[in-house]
């Protein structure tokens, strides 16, 4: 048995597509696409790194090498970060144990790299080495759990069962919120080399030996793998919902406008909001409540963005309305069009004069020409490489 103590290291796992968050992700990673101007994992890293660990390790695949080149060595975060990249999907377990040698004999900490919370991470910690079990996952309540792995806890906060993804539930239940704390033994149980799973293939075993426990955290938690859910990450933190850098950044007055922006004289930014470096506001123009602008993002005269993500780059035309929608960097949008509830990809052009809504994702380097759509559910060009 490995000597106890509160973890110093940690594994955050980043292997995946991001499929179900695409157009955002179809040529950036899920783990770095911009979160208000941060790359996504920046948020794990800070709260790693503000509850004492020192050492994360990127369990990568898909795009390794765009995510190393926006991390690098993990000192802009505090903490040093080292890298296994998988040869081949492993599995969530398969994953952990591809870290195995980068991983020194003590415990740590595992994350789902999709997953923004600002769960107390030395409580977690306490409650494991309180239990002297071999894991201890962190549960969160929703309300509506049917999308989720329930998980059911005896009084001694053992876990006495899974649910896996309940058809029909009726009030709150606790879930799986993807993130741990493990002994070093449990890599011992992970075969290597193939996919495998640790919600299926370890967690029930452990469970069954009576050496698995539940931490319950009421605290901010989001799963940010769609779109509707990457883009109410981003309200939550405008609405300092959830520790952050960036809610530092915002302050008591929930807006944020880097000094090097420019804003015409009348135009209106209504709070929450979050205004990039060399972003250009001009004149007339309306940007919130509820809106990041990324850098050097152009919003002309007369437009409004409201409860919307520019990303960095973006040129919005005179008189365009943008809500509920997210545009990706590059993006461009013609004089007088109508975006609701739309996600743009990257480098998509919209004409003058087009209506997009009810949830279109049109994929990136898309045209549209002027006046050529005025209502789509779903529009899929082509998605690039």
């Amino acid at each position: 048995m490995s000597a106890r103590g509160i973890p110093r290291q940690a594994v955050i796992l980043v292997g995946g597509e991001g499929t179900r968050l695409r157009p955002v992700t179809s040529r950036v990673p899920k783990p770095v696409a911009p979160v208000v101007e941060r790359p996504f994992v920046a948020y794990i890293l800070d709260n790693l790194s503000r509850h004492g660990v020192e050492r994360a390790i990127f369990s990568t695949g898909f795009l390794a090498e765009a995510i190393e080149a926006v991390i690098g060595d993990g000192s802009a975060y505090g903490l040093e970060v080292a890298y296994a990249v998988e040869d081949e999907p492993l599995g969530t377990a398969g994953a952990i144990a591809n870290c195995d040698r980068l991983l020194d004999e003590d415990s740590f900490y595992v994350f789902n790299g999709d997953v923004l919370s600002d769960v107390d991470l030395s409580a977690l910690a306490a409650t494991h080495l309180e239990k002297g079990g071999m894991g201890t996952i962190f549960l969160t309540p929703v309300e509506d759990p049917r999308r989720y792995g329930l998980v059911e806890l005896r009084e001694d906060a053992s876990v006495a069962s899974f649910l896996e993804k309940p058809g029909e539930w009726e009030g709150t239940a606790l879930i799986n919120a993807g993130v741990y704390v493990l002994e070093p033994e449990v890599l011992e149980m992970i075969p290597r080399g193939r996919l495998f799973s640790i919600e299926r293939g370890v967690f029930p075993k452990l469970a069954s030996a009576g050496s698995l426990y539940g931490y319950v955290d009421h605290g901010y938690w989001r799963d940010i793998g769609t779109p509707d859910s990457y883009l109410q990450a981003h309200f939550d933190i405008l609405e300092r919902q959830v520790k952050t850098a960036a809610a530092d950044e915002l302050g008591d007055t929930y807006l944020y406008v880097s000094p090097d922006a420019e804003v015409a004289p009348g135009a209106r930014i209504v709070p929450p909001c979050y205004v990039g470096s060399g972003a250009r506001i001009h004149a007339g123009a309306r940007i919130g409540p509820l809106a990041v602008i990324g850098a050097g993002a152009v919003v002309a005269e007369g437009a409004t963005v409201t409860e919307a993500v520019v990303q960095a780059g973006v040129v919005i035309g005179a008189h365009a309305q943008v809500e509920g929608s997210i545009l990706v960097q590059g993006a461009s949008v013609g004089s007088g069009s109508q975006l609701n509830s739309a996600v743009l990809g990257e480098g998509c052009v919209v004409g003058a004069g087009n209506r997009l809504a009810g949830g279109i994702c049109v994929y990136p380097e898309t045209e549209l020409p002027d006046n050529s759509i005025q209502f789509y559910e779903q529009l899929r060009g082509r998605e690039g490489s």
